[in-house]
């Protein structure tokens, strides 16, 4: 039975990484690595570059912009900025409408203003602490809510 129990002992030591087992990989990999980077690498980065292409593109479609925008909606407040850039376009679409009204172009030139302050309200928030942040951006996303449905009215839709 206490060779049982050695031999259970032995076995959990070789399966350990040991100073020596490193020194061992390491000589091994020095001595492999040159021969088989210049093979894997180019895979490798190929690879890589198709997830972040994959990444880049789903991040799009979920802020609702094209790709090549993605760059204007980083950082934390990026989906707050994506739609108040959405907004905008929308209001700028009533204002150009061949059957706007004069009570349509006034909502356009209030909701341009409100969109304004709202973008530098996001921007502001940025550098807060995080509660302050969190909260910042609930009532920027409050408004913008109010804002977009009364958009949505005039729309007709």
């Amino acid at each position: 039975m206490a060779l049982r129990k050695r031999k259970a002992a032995d076995g959990d030591a070789e399966s350990r990484f040991t100073p020596k087992r490193a020194k061992n990989a390491i000589a091994v990999v020095k001595i492999i690595g040159p021969a088989v980077l210049p093979v894997v690498a180019p895979h490798v980065l190929r690879a890589l570059g198709e997830v972040r292409d994959r990444y880049d593109r789903g991040r799009a479609r979920r802020l609702g912009v094209p790709i090549d925008e993605l760059s204007r909606f980083s950082g934390r407040g990026g989906a707050l900025h994506a739609r108040i850039s959405g907004a905008a376009t929308a209001v700028a679409e009533l204002r150009e409408r061949a059957d706007a009204t004069a009570d349509d172009r006034a909502f356009a030139d209030r909701g341009d203003t409100t969109l304004r302050q709202l973008a530098a309200a996001v921007r502001a928030a940025e550098r807060m602490p995080s509660a302050r942040r969190k909260a910042a951006h609930r009532a920027a996303s409050i408004e913008l809510d109010q804002l977009e449905e009364r958009l949505l009215h005039r729309l007709g839709v």
